[in-house]
């Protein structure tokens, strides 16, 4: 667990120290505090209110003891385990088996499994799933999340004022011309880069927390050995209409390859579910 931080923590460091680079380069220290608060700005309004609003885009359902009574104890049993407050529980009506987690802090999250995944997995395997999603409600990763995002964002937003105003350093003064069309093109890239680290990093970090949680690594390997294997056949038609919020769930559900790969928000299953199988 403390190797994740430890790497979210060094991850974290370069995308600031990036942005900082590539602020002086291309709109000097003005230039970057406009990028860092409209940047900040939009990220802080999606995070206060990540929850309703992904919540919706999913057309989820509220469930609760009397509706859904299989998974909301799951839910409720893992929560006193883990030491968290009863997250709400909502079900997505999708074929494809996954789930996220949602909500600024462990007083206003959320979890959501889709119809699929309650079809597929076992009891068991299903404790394992909704594990995950807890340690990352435990693990505050949706904030860490914004401010990688946040960071991401304001970078890629001063690659487009140098673009259309010319890079400017500091005291005002015109950037070095062939410095700053570097940096234009390859600090949002290497940006994103890291944004998509950090986010495989935290995956990693959720299955730990999730085994930990439940006592049963195994489960949560053979749950993401079945999702992997039914989420390539199926396809997810929510995830396909706000592609960005695919990061949030515990299987991509957007199939892709290649040097996609490159900017993948999960590891590969393969890996994770070798991490479980080497706890027992």
């Amino acid at each position: 667990m403390f190797g994740n931080w430890l790497k979210t923590s060094i991850l974290m460091a370069g995308i600031i120290v990036l942005f900082g680079v590539a602020g002086n380069a291309i709109g000097g220290r003005q230039g970057m505090l406009i990028a860092l608060v409209l940047g900040g700005g939009m990220n802080l309004w999606a995070y206060w209110f990540s929850d309703k609003m992904v919540l919706k885009m999913y057309r989820a359902r509220p469930v609760d003891a009397s509706g859904l009574p299989y998974l909301y104890n799951i839910v409720h049993d893992l929560s006193r385990r883990a030491g968290l407050p009863m997250p709400r529980v909502y079900i997505i009506d999708e074929e494809q088996p996954n789930a996220f987690a949602t909500g600024r802090d462990p007083g206003h999250a959320a979890v959501a499994v889709t119809s699929g995944i309650l079809r597929l997995l076992s009891e068991r395997e299903l404790r394992g799933v909704m594990a995950h999603e807890l340690a990352h409600v435990k693990h505050r990763d949706i904030l860490i999340s914004t401010i990688a995002a946040t960071v991401a964002g304001a970078i890629a937003l001063l690659a487009k004022f140098g673009m259309l105003f010319g890079g400017r350093g500091n005291g005002n003064r015109p950037a070095n011309p062939l410095v700053s069309i570097l940096v234009m093109v390859l600090a949002p890239l290497a940006a994103m880069l890291i944004q998509m680290a950090v986010s495989r990093t935290r995956e990693f970090g959720a299955d730990r927390g999730g085994a930990e949680f439940s006592g049963d690594p195994e489960a949560l390997a053979s749950a993401l050995g079945k999702i992997e294997a039914y989420a390539k056949r199926i396809p997810f038609h929510a995830a396909e209409e706000h592609p960005a919020t695919a990061q949030m769930m515990i299987m991509n559900p957007l199939t892709g390859g290649g040097l996609r790969s490159l900017f993948s928000t999960h590891p590969p299953t393969g890996e994770r579910i070798a991490r479980l199988r080497a706890m027992r």
